[in-house]
């Protein structure tokens, strides 16, 4: 998903500590000009598109799909359906058509440039389309005929993809199924025939993913939840159901990858190797949450080993998303990039699964009908294209400012009835200029924060710090060595 850090909150909705919150985000919105709504002139082209969508002729209505979500979800871009092909598998992959309803240079297209993405945090969210396309005409809600990307990707017995094609198609969702229930029916033994297929191709998929030493962080939820009026953090570990089908998106994104640098034409999602020292400051982290990392276990191996259930191992997997620092997005025309490869999921990657939520996949997906269809790509796709790194670039900067702004308004909340309480760290990073200025990993709660000291701190090593600032108003959290 776009964002890396998941934060929910579970509070009364009536409680004074509930409202605290929400003015906090709505502040934060303010603030960085940030606005859930959309300009008259933008909603009313949305509500002219969705009910004039351009629906393609191919009809795949027979297709069994079925979504599987967050409970409540209501802007759903994908559906899947997967069978037997004799040792292997096919799967179906429908990607919600956002071209069917927004045309280039319109009054949503423009919008939808300019935001770039869906922002989230602590269960609010500024959505890229207005919601009567994101949450209706487009979304692959159960029961309706909607436009879609139709991806049929060909698995052999150990989950290699042995071929792909993806086309416009009229599809239909039979369901929508919550994470939560179709976890809980495998838990019963009485899972579906789909869901013993996607779990037999997602942990096909996971081994594959191992044995080519990439690795996909199963990010916990983190959860701030309400207890008489005080907050506590927990964490929420993803269950196998969402791990599998994390891996059909990811098989989607690499299967268009493949088009693309089949053809030397597109826009792939990329990451250049993990800086040592930021492997380096990992280790202290696991030191100061008192994880075992042996020195010669390399990184993915180390990820692997982590249970998300247990608070401390979950924060090291948030942690851990300091190593997708300088992910972007690169396109090309005739040569292939420097550097195309994702060094996460050692291989080549796109997106192309989100579209109602992320504006690149809108782009990346019409390459690849095209690249199927054996047609050109369309002019208004390639006009665009060289400038789409750049606008998602931006986008991804306002998320990062907006989802850190809101983490740091639930940490001040988490602690400011604990200000001048002492607590056990470790010392994970010192500032170059001035070595008497830090960062911290708190064990308990499982957090990171600011830390100064009279004299330098000691990089590496455990010590104790007290609080001695945790303002919800400024979003202010600060340690100093005790």
């Amino acid at each position: 998903m776009p964002s890396n850090r998941v934060v929910k909150v579970r509070a009364s909705g009536d409680s004074v500590t509930a409202q605290e919150m929400r003015d906090g985000i709505a502040a934060i919105q303010e603030q960085q000009r940030l606005s859930p709504t959309f300009p008259d002139a933008v909603e009313k082209a949305a509500a002219e598109a969705a009910a004039n969508p351009r629906l393609p002729e191919l009809d795949r209505t027979d297709i069994e799909l079925v979504t599987i979500d967050p409970e409540g979800a209501k802007d759903l871009d994908q559906a899947m359906h997967i069978e037997r092909d004799g040792d292997g598998y096919v799967v179906h992959y429908a990607i919600a058509d956002v071209a069917a309803f927004v045309s280039p240079g319109d009054p949503v297209d423009v919008e939808a440039n300019r935001r770039g993405e869906t922002l989230y945090g602590a269960d609010s969210k500024i959505p890229l389309h207005p919601k009567v396309l994101s949450e209706g005409a487009a979304s692959l809600l159960p029961d309706e005929v909607r436009p879609a990307l139709l991806w049929t990707i060909k698995l052999d017995e150990t989950g290699q993809r042995s071929d792909v094609d993806v086309r416009r198609a009229r599809v239909r969702s039979r369901e929508q199924l919550t994470y939560e229930g179709v976890q809980a029916d495998v838990d019963a033994g009485r899972a579906s025939e789909l869901v013993g297929l996607l779990q037999e191709v997602g942990e096909l998929r996971l081994a594959r993913e191992a044995a080519r030493g990439g690795v996909s962080l199963p990010l916990p939820e983190q959860e701030l939840v309400e207890n008489d009026g005080h907050w506590e953090l927990e964490f929420r570990r993803l269950s196998a159901v969402e791990n599998w089908n994390a891996q059909i998106s990811l098989l989607t994104g690499f299967a268009a990858a493949s088009l693309m640098v089949y053809a030397r034409v597109g826009i792939l999602r990329t990451l250049p190797p993990a800086d040592p020292r930021d492997v380096q400051r990992l280790h202290r982290t696991a030191r100061a949450l008192g994880i075992d990392w042996p020195a010669e276990q390399l990184y993915p191996d180390f990820i692997r080993t982590l249970d998300p259930s247990k608070p401390t191992h979950a924060a090291m997997i948030v942690a851990c998303t300091r190593l997708l620092r300088g992910a972007g997005y690169v396109t090309f025309n005739g040569e292939l990039p420097e550097q195309p490869q994702h060094a996460a999921l050692a291989a080549e990657y796109a997106h192309v699964t989100a579209p109602l939520r992320r504006l690149v996949d809108r782009y990346a997906g019409e390459i690849c009908v095209a690249l199927c269809a054996g047609t050109d790509v369309p002019e208004w796709v390639l006009a665009a294209m060289h400038e789409l790194p750049d606008t998602m670039s931006e986008s991804g900067r306002r998320a990062h400012a907006y989802e850190n702004a809101v983490v740091d308004l639930c940490e001040a909340e988490l602690l400011k009835d604990r200000v001048g309480e002492t607590f056990s760290a470790v010392v994970v990073e010192v500032e170059e200029k001035d070595p008497t200025k830090g960062d911290v990993t708190i064990q308990e709660p499982a957090i990171e924060a600011k830390v100064s000291s009279s004299s330098e701190l000691p990089l590496g090593e455990e010590v104790q710090v007290r609080l001695v600032q945790a303002d919800p108003a400024s979003r202010s959290v600060s340690f100093e060595l005790a």
